[in-house]
C-alpha cells in the first residue's frame, strides 16, 4: 500500500512539473507520452493528497499557484538529480549508450570538439552528441543542453568546469593592400580610422567591443565599418576578401598570416584569455555517456 502510494505521488510529481514548465497539459501529455487524460487525472490526484490547488486554469494557460512554485523550487531540483543518477546506472553496461547535447561557438566546435570527437566517435559508436552552434549565454535546462562550451572567464560559478582548450587570442587582421591604404593602426584608438568588420553578440544583440589590453592598461573601442556578421568565419572571409579589418581569433588567421593573405597587427594590444571550458550544473552527476565526453574533450596542457 504504501509502496503504491509512493508512485502515485511521483506520478503526480512528474505531471504536474511537465505542466507546469510546458504552461500546458497538451504539450505536457506530448512530452511524457501519456494522454492528456492520464495527465490530468494524475495532477488532479497530487492536487487532492496535499489538499492544495497547485495550478491555476482557464481557456488559454495553465500556470502555478504560490504552492505550486514552491514545489517547482524545492522538490523539482531533487527529482531531476534522481533521474540522472538513475540514468546513470542504466548507462553502466558494456556498451554506453546516450544523447548528449552541447550548446558552443561555431569556433569551439570546429578548433576543439570534432579534432578531439573524432576518435571518440569510433570508440563509442552507440553514443549520439549533437552539437548547437550558438554563441548566446543559453540556460542549459531551458534549452534541453547537457553542457556548455564558452571561454573559461565566462561560465558562471554555480557550474562545474573542464578546461577543453588553451588559453586564445584575437587578433587585428586585414589584407596587406587593405593595411597599405593606411599606415598600420599603432594604439586601439587607431581602429576608429579603418574599415571595420562587426561582430554582433546574440546574447546582447550589440555590437561586440573590441577589447585590448597592454601593461595593465584595458581598452574597448567600438569599430564601425560597412561589414556586421554573428559569425567569426564571416568576419574572417571577409577579410580575406579584402572588405576590412577583423578582429578574430588567433589560431583561425594563422595559415593566412603564414601565406601572406593578411597581416596582423596590435598583436602587443591584444590579450590572453582563459580557453574553451566545458561546463554544466555543478547539482547534476554526469551521466556514464557524458563522463566520457568530458574525458575526451579535457585539455592537457
Amino acid at each position: 500500500m504504501q509502496d503504491e502510494l509512493l508512485r502515485e505521488s511521483f506520478r503526480g510529481l512528474t505531471a504536474f512539473f511537465a505542466v507546469a514548465r510546458e504552461r500546458s497539459f497538451t504539450r505536457a501529455a506530448a512530452q511524457l507520452g501519456l494522454s492528456q487524460t492520464a495527465v490530468s487525472h494524475a495532477v488532479r490526484a497530487l492536487e487532492k493528497k496535499l489538499g492544495a490547488r497547485l495550478l491555476e486554469r482557464n481557456s488559454r494557460n495553465v500556470a502555478p499557484t504560490p504552492e505550486g512554485e514552491r514545489l517547482l523550487v524545492t522538490v523539482a531540483p531533487r527529482l531531476e538529480e534522481i533521474d540522472s543518477e538513475l540514468v546513470a546506472v542504466s548507462e553502466l553496461r558494456d556498451r554506453p549508450v546516450g544523447a548528449i547535447r552541447i550548446t558552443a561557438p561555431e569556433d569551439a566546435i570546429r578548433l576543439v570538439l570534432m579534432p578531439r570527437l573524432k576518435r571518440f566517435f569510433l570508440e563509442y559508436p552507440e553514443i549520439k552528441v549533437e552539437l548547437f552552434a550558438d554563441t548566446a549565454f543559453v540556460d542549459l535546462a531551458a534549452g534541453k543542453f547537457d553542457a556548455g562550451v564558452r571561454l573559461g572567464e565566462s561560465v558562471a560559478q554555480d557550474m562545474i568546469a573542464a578546461r577543453i582548450g588553451p588559453d586564445m587570442q584575437f587578433t587585428v587582421v586585414a589584407t596587406k593592400r587593405h593595411f597599405n591604404e593606411k599606415a598600420l593602426p599603432q594604439r586601439p584608438g587607431d581602429l576608429v580610422h579603418y574599415n571595420c568588420i562587426n561582430l554582433r553578440l546574440k546574447t546582447h544583440g550589440g555590437l561586440w567591443a573590441w577589447e585590448f589590453e597592454k601593461g595593465g592598461r584595458q581598452v574597448n573601442v567600438h569599430v564601425d565599418g560597412q561589414l556586421a556578421f554573428n559569425s567569426v568565419y564571416d568576419c574572417l572571409d571577409a577579410a580575406i576578401a579584402g572588405l576590412g579589418v577583423a578582429y578574430v581569433p588567433k589560431e583561425l588567421v594563422r595559415p593566412y598570416v603564414k601565406a601572406g593573405h593578411l597581416i596582423s597587427a596590435l598583436e602587443d594590444w591584444c590579450p590572453l584569455w582563459s580557453g574553451f571550458h566545458l561546463y554544466y550544473p555543478s547539482r547534476r552527476q554526469p551521466s556514464g555517456a557524458m563522463a566520457l565526453v568530458i574525458a575526451a574533450l579535457r585539455y592537457e596542457a
